[in-house]
């Protein structure tokens, strides 16, 4: 592995930039949710409440009081079944020693994948980036990242870049699968190549750099695994029907993937983690017109990408939804079917896609 120190200049990543909005834009449901989680939701903030009272000599038997304390022990409960609820589910977390990390991004010259490649080079981390798209050498050294020109869904160049990566970087121990392609068109107007491509870059590319990088991570003991899928995994969504389904195979995949490191004894130290975001602002969904900015508003690559970071870093296995309604959307299967459509319909989901697709023509790739 390169102990060498990488001198990159100090500047924020392209892909952090935000466009110009006015300040409402930025109140929708996720605020709200985020505020209450720091204040209301609080067991901390729920006992300062009830020292207030009690320095205003408030007597414990007044209604105040009562309903004060009584919430503060609810949240205070709700908190701790959550840590141990967390523990159970993900187990205890791995260190993470950056230094010691060599970080494999695919599709990670643009949007989420190019967010997260920028920021660890930014701090010296050892990373790789797969992607289709050639990058100049002197762009690369000024973001202190690797990059390979590889097609994930070709087997044999996944096999030699990372044969590449060994050798320059040393074995990975994180790999991030970012890489995936849509394609807007109807069920009806899609070719067997269309949805083979598909299927060959959103999930297929998948099982090859599991069996490619994973038996690194086992012979190093550690490791960190990030599987970038969707919250249309559990919808569908008119036109998006090779997309949707790729990704919700991509859903099936992780948990099995969960289930078998689980069996495996020298996979104790290696984590998963499950993004699932909503709709995100970059290009490969441009021309795609949110329904309700306020109750699904419009995630960044930045949104996300700091929630990888920060549970790549806590060594911590998990699942990232956003916006809030992903963190829920499985509930809707659970409502009467007639209920299910009177949301769907509500929504205006699959007409919104109907419309990227009169203004978007073509493939929009991001590999």
């Amino acid at each position: 592995m390169s102990s060498a120190i990488k001198e990159v200049p100090a500047q924020l990543p392209k892909s952090f930039d935000r466009p110009d909005e006015p300040w409402h834009h930025y109140l929708n449901i996720d605020m709200i949710w985020y505020v209450l989680g720091y204040t209301l939701f609080h067991p901390f903030v729920s006992w300062v409440v009830v020292l207030c009272l009690r320095a205003q000599y408030t007597p414990y038997e007044n209604v105040e009081m009562r309903v004060a304390m009584a919430w503060a022990m609810l949240m205070t409960v709700n908190g701790i079944f959550g840590l141990i609820s967390d523990r159970v589910a993900w187990g205890s977390p791995r260190e993470v020693d950056l230094e010691e990390e060599v970080i494999v991004i695919t599709g990670g010259v643009d949007g989420l994948g190019g967010l997260l490649a920028e920021t660890y080079g930014m701090r010296n981390a050892n990373i790789a980036v797969l992607d289709t798209k050639e990058v100049d050498e002197d762009e690369a050294e000024n973001k202190g990242v690797v990059y390979y020109q590889c097609d994930v869904s070709d087997a044999k160049q996944v096999e030699a870049a990372a044969a590449k990566i060994v050798e320059d970087l040393g074995a990975p121990t994180i790999l991030i699968n970012n890489a995936g392609i849509v394609q807007t068109k109807s069920i009806l107007d899609s070719t067997a190549e269309d949805v083979e491509r598909t299927f060959r870059v959103n999930t297929l590319a998948h099982f090859t750099t599991l069996r490619t990088f994973v038996p690194y991570m086992l012979k190093e003991g550690r490791g960190t695994i990030v599987t970038v899928s969707s919250v249309l995994g559990h919808l569908g969504a008119a036109n998006l029907s090779a997309y949707t389904a790729s990704k919700a195979a991509l859903l099936a995949l992780h948990h099995s993937l969960r289930a078998e490191l689980a069996q495996n004894p020298d996979a104790k130290e290696i984590k998963t983690i499950l993004v699932q975001p909503g709709q995100m602002g970059t290009t490969m969904f441009a021309g795609l017109e949110t329904p309700s900015n306020f109750l699904a508003p419009v995630v960044t690559p930045a949104d996300i990408g700091k929630d990888i970071i920060r549970l790549i870093e806590r060594g911590e296995s998990g699942e990232i939804a956003l916006p809030l309604y992903s963190k829920y959307i499985q509930i809707l299967g659970v409502l009467p079917v007639g209920v299910q459509h009177l949301v769907r319909k509500w929504s205006g989901m699959d007409k919104a896609v109907g419309k990227m697709s009169e203004a978007r023509q073509g493939l929009t790739e991001k590999r």
